[in-house]
């Protein structure tokens, strides 16, 4: 498992590393040098927080839906509190969901980095208006269909984190003989 998860910690490293220049507009308010987080420090790193919350709550309802328990994870170990199978399969969505969410709210100035504010401990947070604009898009986003790459068949963006947790519900019960990833080409 520690080898897999330094791949996946390589991984993450090199596809934030380039992170920063899919940022178009807005460069004084939204960039991006590192992820961090609790708290997050810069705007772009609050903005993905937040969507990264909503997208865990997702998915952790729809592994419950299907009956897992969201908070057995495989990569993300087990903690108190901590949905580690909801943290595991969302990283399936993250860069489809998230991140293009993100980007797309930024490079289209939807959103406005005067809507931020940094508090005395370094934490920046978003104020009022820009989170219902997120939650908004969020919202419009999850509406949207696409053809689902291993089923074949149109799927809404929202419904995607409980057709995977089926998928790996069936996996798991021996219904599947592989669990099939989303991979948006």
């Amino acid at each position: 498992m520690d080898v897999v998860r330094g791949c996946e910690g390589d991984a993450a490293k090199t596809y934030f590393s380039v992170f920063d220049h899919l940022i178009t507009a807005q460069k004084e308010d939204f960039f991006f040098h590192e992820r961090n987080r609790r708290p997050p420090v810069d705007n772009m790193n609050a903005l993905l927080s937040f969507l990264y919350t909503l997208l865990a709550h997702d998915v952790a309802s729809a592994l419950e839906t299907v009956g897992l328990d969201p908070s057995v994870g495989y990569l993300h170990r087990d903690r108190p509190g901590r949905p580690g199978l909801a943290l595991d399969l969302m990283e399936e969505f993250r860069p489809y969901f998230a991140d293009s969410l993100a980007l797309s709210l930024v490079n289209w100035q939807q959103i406005k980095g005067a809507d931020f504010r940094k508090t005395e401990t370094g934490a920046v947070l978003m104020g009022d208006d820009t989170r219902k604009e997120v939650l908004v898009a969020y919202q419009k986003r999850k509406q949207e269909d696409i053809q689902h790459p291993f089923l074949g068949e149109t799927v809404a963006v929202g419904l995607l984190p409980y057709v995977q947790s089926l998928l790996m519900a069936r996996y798991l019960r021996g219904d599947l003989d592989g669990y099939p990833p989303f991979i948006w080409k």
